[in-house]
């Protein structure tokens, strides 16, 4: 059994399960009612994403690296999709984060606006990490 090919793929499943839990968790949070107890729930599923994302998209450079002796060598719009999931992703975990934080005290019109901008950034890093792996 080939390891490196293993620890990428293992990689990938949780890289695609964080992606299925920003995503589905955010745009969820729009299409229900406004329910602050609800949506909690979904913020955390939604932050622990976004950790899940960053610390699966960083597994994915050790993993060369320690094969490699160097990281992945991008060039060009992989590397632009990569600082844009990077971008989105730090957001994110901290919108969320935030949200946590202080939402209790938000009206419904704030929250929703939040859950845009963490569909937005959720939708913008999917679609990047698309452009990251077909131009790397």
């Amino acid at each position: 059994m080939d390891l490196q090919n293993l620890g990428y793929a293992l990689t990938q499943v949780v890289h695609n399960f964080g992606a299925a839990a920003v995503l589905g968790g955010s745009v969820g949070a729009l299409w229900q009612a406004p329910q602050f107890e609800f949506e909690r729930k979904l913020a955390w599923l939604v932050c622990l994403g976004w950790a899940t994302q960053i610390a699966s998209g960083s597994l994915f450079g050790a993993i060369s690296f320690h094969y490699y002796g160097s990281f992945p060598d991008i060039s060009g719009v992989a590397v632009v999709a990569l600082i844009l999931k990077a971008i989105c992703a730090t957001g994110g975990f901290f919108l969320a984060a935030f949200y946590l934080w202080r939402a209790a005290a938000w009206p419904d019109t704030r929250r929703h606006r939040v859950w845009l901008t963490m569909s937005g950034l959720s939708a913008t890093a999917l679609t990047a990490a698309a452009f990251l792996r077909w131009f790397s």
